[in-house]
């Protein structure tokens, strides 16, 4: 049986059922409006009580919201159902960052998600500085036991290479 997750009304569904397809076979992911319209109005400890006593067997939901950690009766509700909450914390009001967090962790959350004791799942990216190339040509050189400006030499292209059309 599939791993079922409702989806709040912060994740596209355009992107959400364009997904679908490519999500491992044993998780489905669902915009809470599919489940019931009523719902996208619900406060979100109601959407938590909803899924438990829904008819289809709902791992959790997932959602941007990271308020709901500090909510006392969203808490309480959650230890009460068993569902796991999923929180991609500082992603914001972008939606596609949200998405691709969850893409990136939903695997290893079905995969550890139980049936028998609530759970938090808070999803995180950091923004990261660029790196320099040449540092990876120094540690690729240094393997090797080579000087990196040696190796730069001999693998670049030749300026009449690099200034031609490799498409012509």
């Amino acid at each position: 049986m599939p791993h079922l997750f409702a989806l709040d009304q912060n994740f596209p569904e355009p992107i959400a059922r364009a997904l679908q397809e490519h999500l491992e076979e044993n998780v489905e992911l669902v915009p809470i409006r599919r489940i019931d319209a009523r719902l996208p109005a619900f406060e979100d400890w109601q959407i938590l009580h909803a899924l438990h006593v829904h008819g289809r067997p709902w791992d959790g939901l997932i959602t941007t919201d990271a308020n709901m950690l500090s909510l006392p009766r969203e808490l309480s509700v959650l230890c009460q159902t068993h569902l796991s909450l999923v929180v991609a914390i500082a992603a914001g009001h972008d939606p596609i960052k949200a998405t691709g967090l969850v893409l990136a962790h939903i695997g290893a959350i079905c995969s550890r998600t139980r049936a028998d004791t609530a759970q938090v799942w808070r999803l995180r990216t950091t923004a990261k500085q660029p790196e320099d190339p040449w540092q990876f040509i120094t540690e690729l050189a240094g393997r090797r036991e080579e000087d990196a400006t040696g190796l730069y030499r001999r693998e670049r292209l030749a300026p009449a290479q690099l200034h031609s059309d490799p498409l012509a």
